[in-house]
């Protein structure tokens, strides 16, 4: 699915960067649909969550005042491959590996809230809204981003709470969250490609230091994130909690609010996360 949707997008470019629109509903509805399988009682935070977090939040800021001077756009793309929150899939692949699929779960839930607090500062900070005042750009990206990151485990909650019986139903559809990132990935690839195809300022050079970037970065959280786990007897929910990104989240987050070129790095970390986690999987297989 991953290669199919990759590459449809990037056949398709002009025809998929039409529906781009619709990412934040789909983020939404993944989300929503994730949020629908755990149980909220369930959840319990530790110290582990907080030393990702931590890495997660300084480091994407460390990444960026590293890289800045050598290219903006470049240090931008950086820095959204280390906010990105974790990927909604991540428990699954960390069930897979043998991990705590509950552990993960609630590093999941906690990431993408964080994230969507702190990110309407950064990406101020940034100054990509030069137009705006600073409040103003604070709210501006408040009103986008908090509906597609906060409402969805809001609703989750009440439709447990008001509806358990539909609550259950959507608990036993978790597919339909894979398709549907399935599309959003075949979508944002295509705006991607959209974009490099009709920049008018082509930069080659640029483009292939962020892939590479991704992919330092990538290694390097993934690494991390299994160490700083293996301290709390964990280390597969450190690298997936650390390591697997929700890319399609971190593409739109690019592509709105940043430099839409710096995209390119999170559209890299795709395929690079994807191939850890294939060689992992196929390690504990054999």
């Amino acid at each position: 699915m991953l290669p199919l949707a990759m590459l449809s997008g990037a056949f398709f470019y002009e025809f998929f960067q039409q529906l781009s629109f619709l990412t934040p509903g789909l983020i939404f509805s993944m989300l929503f649909i994730t949020y629908c399988k755990l149980s909220f009682r369930d959840l319990k935070f530790s110290g582990l969550h907080i030393w990702l977090l931590m890495v997660q939040l300084i480091g994407c800021l460390v990444v960026y005042g590293g890289l800045v001077w050598f290219d903006p756009v470049v240090a931008e793309g950086g820095l959204i491959c280390v906010l990105a929150p974790t990927a909604t899939a991540a428990a699954v692949v960390t069930g897979m590996l043998g991990g705590s699929v509950a552990c993960l779960a609630a590093y999941t839930l906690m990431s993408s809230l964080v994230v969507a607090v702190v990110s309407p500062l950064i990406f101020t900070l940034l100054g990509e809204h030069p137009d705006m005042s600073f409040w103003t750009s604070i709210l501006y990206i408040c009103r986008q981003v908090m509906p597609v990151l906060v409402l969805p485990f809001a609703l989750a909650l009440l439709l447990e709470r008001v509806f358990p019986a539909v609550h259950r139903r959507l608990k036993k559809l978790q597919i339909l969250s894979f398709y549907l990132w399935a599309l959003g990935l075949t979508i944002v690839t295509g705006k991607t490609v959209y974009f490099i195809v009709h920049q008018e300022n082509v930069n080659v050079v640029e483009e292939w230091w962020m892939a590479a970037l991704a992919l330092v970065i990538c290694i390097f959280q993934f690494g991390l994130g299994r160490r700083i786990g293996r301290r709390y007897g964990d280390a597969v929910s450190g690298g997936q909690g650390l390591g697997q990104k929700n890319t399609i989240l971190a593409i739109w987050m690019a592509q709105v609010y940043l430099n839409p070129l710096s995209s390119i790095a999170p559209a890299s970390y795709v395929l690079w996360q994807n191939i850890i986690n294939s060689y992992q999987l196929w390690k504990t297989r054999n």
